[in-house]
This record gives structure tokens, C-alpha cells and sequence, in this order.
């Protein structure tokens, strides 16, 4: 069924949506991991369809293989030509080369550098007065895998410490996008990056080793928990997981200037016994300049916000408010809440709950977009969305983060100040286990500024005897 009959199919009533269709988890739907491992840079119905659950950490760090090489062919313009050295280096049969270009900084590795068992040796440091120093990893086992790439778990031998390396093949006529945004990421909720190091491989192919730390699990596989037990997540760690990924944003956004682009419960890392939050894969992430065209045909289906499948290239940071305002209905529900099976049935999904949208907010989402006739549908009441016990905060903030015209979708920073979150900003809140919450609010100087300007006295004030209290 199209697009049009089924929507002309659910205005004359003859497709009704109840409350409990909508928010029972009980309620027959497709199945939780449809289309969330997918990505969606082909542009046919046929691939549309949903990828394989690996049920294993490296997922969501694998998927982003598939997003550097597709995206360095739309949209070359975001990346800068290699040094001309490396794209005529030969790896020789010695202990391999360090590359002394000043942009690269990593090191060549002879071989092939992380199949499963080998030991991978590669010096690190020199930079800055640093001191040159020697690194092993084990390759342990691989716990993800793409088209273009492999994510293997492998141990620090000096150390100890375990960590992910994410191995894409690499175009040599251009930089890689991921790394380059890596590098320059340091927050409590945003994936760490080690360090990276390249190795060659047969037909003088060049791959990326990035060395990332190791998180167990994802938000994916805490919510499929929760699901097989038939229980919802509580909301405690809803508000952890949620303040997380929003602090996370607003750091990417308003400090970095990157839109993540691909924000899902795959690409959430979470340590089981703190919670504490991580984004991770930023192998479809950009830095979004104003009047540079950008590809619409981007972010996992379900999480994938309204403008883009309007086909908008000049779209903003607000597509990540929108996946996490759809990764928080889910972990509310216990299913996705518009699990479209193509691009096109996933605006039906979105119009069975916010209403047909108005030409002003069509023109909000894509002024170039002059195709107006979609029958009448009324949006679907918010507090019938969720079931009855469902916090009226909760609600409220999914109903604030999910606007179809972008610029009226709340900022990372004023959900932060949601009181949704109250319950965290409590002095004697804690896990459920007793143990102390994850680090919350030790912001920057530059998150201090954006609390004073978004939050209320009586946040602020939170904030800064929370700080002063760390201080002394």
C-alpha cells in the first residue's frame, strides 16, 4: 500500500490508532531490531530493508565503516586532499614507516594490524615535547564487522586495559571525516579516541586503525533486556541515559560545531554497572556549514528526522534532537515509535502521531519542497501515546523534542534543564544499587556559559554550589 492510500486510509477512519496500538508494549509490531542496524545511504526501497542484530558491542562502531566510505562520495566537498606522501608510500618488508606528516599523526603499520590473535606494535607520542613510546594490542576477537571494515576487541599488553580497534579500509585521495572530528573530542559522554595508527594490507590497500575505548554495552541491548523480561526500563535509568545523550549533544553542538547524524540506541555505549553514557561512531558526522549542501539520505531509518526524508540538504543539528527524542519514546514504550518499513512508510508512521503537517511546517523542514497534498490527518494525543502511568514530564519532553519544524524542536541544553531530570539534580539521589550516580554536571567553562543563559536561578544555583562543592 502507498504512501497516499494509506494515509487517505487512516483520515476516513477506516485505519484507527488507539492508545493501545501506540503505546502497549504488548501490542503486535515489527520486530524491535527491524531496520535499526541499517544504514541508509542506498537509494532504493530494496535496501531499505533491515539489517542482521550482530547481539554484540562492536555494532555500532562497525556501522560507521559503511557512513566514511559512503559519504566521501556525496559529499566530498567535507573532506581535504591526503599529503601527496602518503598517496605514493610503499610499505616495505621492514618494521614499517612512521609518517612524519604533522596532519596525519599515526603511525604505518606493516601488514595487515589486527587480525585475531596478532600482536600489533606501534609507537605513539612525539608530538609536542612527548616522548616517543612503543604500544602492543592483542586482537582478541572481532566484535562487529561491515561492508568497508571490522571492529575487534583487543588488549593493551603493557596494560592491560582493553580497548576497541575499528578498522576501515581507507580511500588515500582523501581524510578520513571520522577521524578528524575524533581527534578533537573530549567529554564525558562522547567516545574516546586513543590514539590510531595505519597498516597496509594485499593490492596496496591502506587501512585506519582507530584505537577507541572499550565500552560493553549499548543502550540497544539494555533495552532488549528489559523487553525479553517483559518489564519496562525504569525510569531512573531513562533519565540517566537520556541527560546523558543530551549533555553529549549539546557538548558536539554548541562546543564542537558537529551533528552527529546517526544518533541510535546502537551508537549509545553504556558501562552496566555506572551507566554511565558514551556516543559513539562518528562515521556519518559533519561539521553542518550554513549554506553548504549536506546529504538528506542520512541517519538510521526509525531515528531519522522528518526534514530528511523531505529531502532538505540544508538542514541543522535539530535531526539529532529528533533521534533522541525517538530514542527516548522507545526506551518509554519498549518499542520504536515510528518503525517505518521505508523511507516513505516511515513518514506515514510520523504522520499517525504528530498529524499531517501544515505547509508552514513543511516549509520549515524543506522550503524547496512544493508537493503539498496530504489528506488530513489529526495528530494523536500525547498523554495517549503513553500509557496512563507514564510521568507527565516524560511526555512532555518527547512532545518538545519531537516537532516537525526543526527550529521549534528544544536545544541539548534546554532539555538538560527539563525537569524531566529533576530526580538527578537531587543531592542524595543514586543508582537503584546504592552506588553514586555518573558524573552529571562537571561541566567545561563553556557549558557553565550556556547554563546561565538556558536554565532558571534555581538550576544554576545547582550547578554552581555542585561545582564549588567538587572544588573544595
Amino acid at each position: 500500500m502507498n504512501m497516499m492510500r494509506r494515509l487517505k486510509s487512516i483520515a476516513s477512519g477506516r485505519t484507527s490508532i488507539s492508545s493501545d496500538s501506540v503505546g502497549d508494549s504488548t501490542t503486535k509490531r515489527p520486530k524491535f531490531d527491524q531496520g535499526t542496524e541499517e544504514k541508509v545511504f542506498e537509494e532504493t526501497d530494496s535496501m531499505e530493508k533491515c539489517g542482521k542484530d550482530h547481539e554484540q558491542y562492536g555494532d555500532a562502531l562497525a556501522e560507521s565503516v559503511n557512513s566514511n566510505n559512503a559519504t566521501t562520495r556525496s559529499e566530498k566537498s567535507g573532506y581535504d586532499q591526503l599529503p601527496k606522501e602518503l598517496n605514493e608510500m610503499k610499505i616495505g618488508d621492514d618494521k614499517g614507516k612512521n609518517n612524519n606528516e604533522k596532519d596525519m599523526e599515526a603511525t604505518v603499520v606493516n601488514g595487515n594490524g589486527t587480525e585475531t590473535g596478532q600482536i600489533i606494535t606501534t609507537v605513539i607520542g612525539g608530538r609536542d615535547g612527548q616522548p616517543k613510546r612503543t604500544i602492543s594490542y592483542m586482537a582478541e576477537r572481532i566484535v562487529g564487522t561491515g561492508s568497508f571494515g571490522v571492529v575487534y576487541q583487543a588488549k593493551c599488553i603493557e596494560t592491560g586495559e582493553a580497548v576497541a580497534i575499528k578498522k576501515v579500509l581507507q580511500d588515500k585521495r582523501y581524510k578520513n571525516r571520522e577521524l578528524q572530528v575524533m581527534r578533537i573530542l573530549d567529554h564525558n559522554n562522547v567516545l574516546r579516541l586513543k590514539h590510531c595508527f595505519y597498516s597496509a594490507a594485499e593490492k596496496d590497500e591502506l587501512y585506519l586503525n582507530l584505537v577507541l575505548e572499550y565500552v560493553p554495552e549499548t543502550v540497544y541491548r539494555v533495552s532488549k533486556h528489559y523487553i525479553r523480561m517483559h518489564q519496562h526500563m525504569p525510569i531512573i535509568y531513562v533519565q540517566l541515559y537520556l541527560y546523558q545523550i543530551c549533555r553529549g549533544l549539546n557538548y558536539l553542538h554548541h562546543v564542537i560545531g558537529v551533528c552527529h547524524r546517526d544518533i541510535k540506541p546502537q551508537n549509545l555505549l553504556v558501562n552496566p554497572q555506572s551507566h554511565q553514557l558514551k556516543i559513539c561512531d562518528f562515521g556519518s558526522a559533519k561539521m553542518l556549514v550554513p549554506g553548504e549542501p549536506n546529504i538528506s539520505y542520512i541517519c538510521s531509518r526509525y531515528y531519522r528526522a522528518p526534514e530528511l526524508i523531505f529531502g532538505a540538504t540544508e538542514y541543522t543539528t535539530a535531526i539529532d534532537i529528533w533521534s533522541a527524542g525517538c530514542v527516548m519514546a522507545e526506551l518509554l514504550l519498549g518499542h520504536p515509535m515510528f518503525p517505518g518499513e521505508s523511507g516513505v512508510d516511515q513518514l506515514v508512521e510520523i504522520i499517525k502521531i504528530l498529524g499531517t503537517p501544515t505547509r508552514e511546517e513543511i516549509k520549515c523542514m524543506n522550503p524547496n519542497y512544493t508537493e503539498f497534498k496530504f489528506p488530513q490527518i489529526k495528530a494523536h494525543p500525547w498523554h495517549k501515546v503513553f500509557h496512563k502511568k507514564m510521568p507527565a514530564e516524560a511526555v512532555d519532553l518527547v512532545s518538545r523534542m519531537l516537532q516537525y519544524s526543526p527550529n521549534l524542536r528544544c536545544t541539548a541544553l534546554e532539555a538538560c534543564a527539563h525537569p524531566f531530570f529533576d530526580d538527578l539534580r537531587d543531592p542524595n539521589a543514586c543508582l537503584p544499587n546504592g552506588r553514586p550516580l555518573p558524573p552529571l554536571f562537571d561541566f567545561s567553562a563553556q557549558g557553565m556559559e550556556g547554563i546561565i543563559l538556558v536554565c532558571s536561578v534555581k538550576y544554576f544555583l545547582f550547578y554552581y554550589l555542585h561545582e564549588k562543592t567538587m572544588q573544595n
